[in-house]
C-alpha cells in the first residue's frame, strides 16, 4: 500500500470504485476487549443484572451492528454479509471480556469495517447495559486480527 484509496488525485474523498474488482470469499476477524470491577464481572457472569442476558444482547447487537457499517462509515459499500459470529472469552482473574468477530462475504470487497464496528458495538452494548453500577468500564484493544481474501491477499496481526 502507498496511498491512500479514499482520496482522488485533487485530495478529495470519494468511495473507492469496487465494479471492477472479482468477487471472491473475503473473511475478517477483529477484536476487542472491555476491563470492569471485579463486582460487575461477576454480576455479567451470575447473570445478575436488571437488564438480562448482558453478552447474549451484546453479541446480536454486534451481529445487528456488522450489517449496518454502510451506514455508520461514510465510505464504505453496503455488503451482503454471509456469515458473522461473535465470540466472548471471559477473564475473571483481569474483570475483562474479550469480544472476537469474524466476518464474511463474498464480493469485490473486504469486510474489515464490518468487523471492526461489529466488536466496537459489542463493547459498547455491554457498557451500556452495566453503566449504573460501572462507569468506569474501559474498551481497548480494539483491531483487525486477520484478514483474506482480494487482491491483497492474506493479512495477519503481528
Amino acid at each position: 500500500m502507498n496511498k491512500l484509496t479514499h482520496f482522488d488525485d485533487n485530495g478529495q474523498a470519494h468511495m473507492v470504485n469496487v465494479g471492477d474488482k472479482p468477487h471472491s470469499l473475503r473473511i475478517a476477524i477483529a477484536s476487542g476487549s472491555i476491563s470492569m470491577l471485579p463486582a460487575t464481572f461477576d454480576m455479567i457472569a451470575a447473570g445478575g443484572l436488571k437488564k438480562g442476558d448482558v453478552l447474549g444482547i451484546a453479541r446480536i447487537a454486534g451481529i445487528q451492528a456488522s450489517k449496518k457499517t454502510a451506514e455508520l462509515i461514510p465510505l464504505c459499500h453496503p455488503l451482503a454479509l454471509t456469515h458473522v459470529s461473535l465470540e466472548f472469552e471471559s477473564n475473571q482473574s483481569q474483570s475483562k471480556i474479550r469480544c472476537q468477530v469474524k466476518a464474511e462475504t463474498t464480493g469485490p470487497t473486504g469486510v474489515e469495517m464490518e468487523a471492526l464496528t461489529a466488536v466496537q458495538v459489542a463493547l459498547l452494548t455491554i457498557y451500556d447495559m452495566c453503566k449504573a453500577v460501572d462507569r468506569g468500564m474501559v474498551m481497548g484493544e480494539i483491531k483487525l486480527l486477520e484478514k483474506s481474501g482480494g487482491k491483497s491477499g492474506d493479512w495477519v496481526s503481528q
